[in-house]
């Protein structure tokens, strides 16, 4: 397996360097650049494209939200979110340029490497703890819509939700990984959004990211 090539961008020196420390260590990991802000990320991403992309939101000169709408772009790599807890309007905004997930900043090394892989493999990411955020300031207002979809699609929608990967859905309702990304190839058309992230944000939430 190549190494998964990664670009961390956060104005926090002791972030910084602490993820950096923590990915360099694993054979999996490159890390091809350290950003203070978004415009440093998006020139070190234009030079050397890069797997994922760790992209803390409030940064100055260039924010995240403004970074990962031209890394995604310009397909320079997938973006995962570095977040607090008192981001959540930021966090949509971030989804709606592109990014693939977000990660709690007070994670546990293995937890960050786990993250890193799995938006390296495709999948979405997502924090428990944003989602019910999420869903407590917009489910009183918003509504998911269950009869747009089949009782299958509801399954499969409901399983990219707990964060079960295109593998593990086929495992749990038998059903060949074609067959599933067929299904969710359709679900997200019906739902006119573009990635499984939004899609698993639009169900616990009820709302779509915009």
């Amino acid at each position: 397996m190549d190494r998964i090539k990664v670009i961390i961008a956060d104005d926090s020196d002791f972030v910084r360097d602490g993820m950096k420390i923590i990915l360099e260590v694993d054979d999996a990991f490159e890390v091809i650049g350290c950003a203070a802000n978004g415009k440093e990320a998006c020139n070190i991403a234009e030079s050397t494209p890069a797997d994922v992309v760790l992209m803390d939101i409030q940064m100055p000169v260039m924010d995240g939200i403004e970074a990962t709408k031209y890394i995604v772009d310009h397909d320079l790599g997938k973006v995962l979110i570095l977040t607090t807890f008192d981001e959540d309007e930021l966090v949509q905004a971030a989804l709606k340029n592109g990014a693939k997930g977000y990660l709690i900043k007070n994670h546990t090394p293995e937890h960050l490497k786990q993250t890193i892989k799995s938006v390296y493999c495709g999948a979405g990411v997502m924090e428990d703890s944003i989602l019910e955020s999420l869903a407590k300031n917009t489910r009183s207002q918003s509504i998911f819509n269950e009869e747009n979809y089949t009782s299958r699609e509801l399954e499969i929608i409901k399983a990219i939700a707990e964060g079960l990967s295109n593998e593990e859905i086929s495992e749990r309702y038998f059903l060949s990984k074609g067959t599933v990304k067929n299904y969710i190839t359709s679900i997200l058309s019906k739902a006119g959004l573009s990635h499984r992230t939004a899609l698993a944000v639009y169900y616990l939430t009820g709302k779509k990211p915009e």
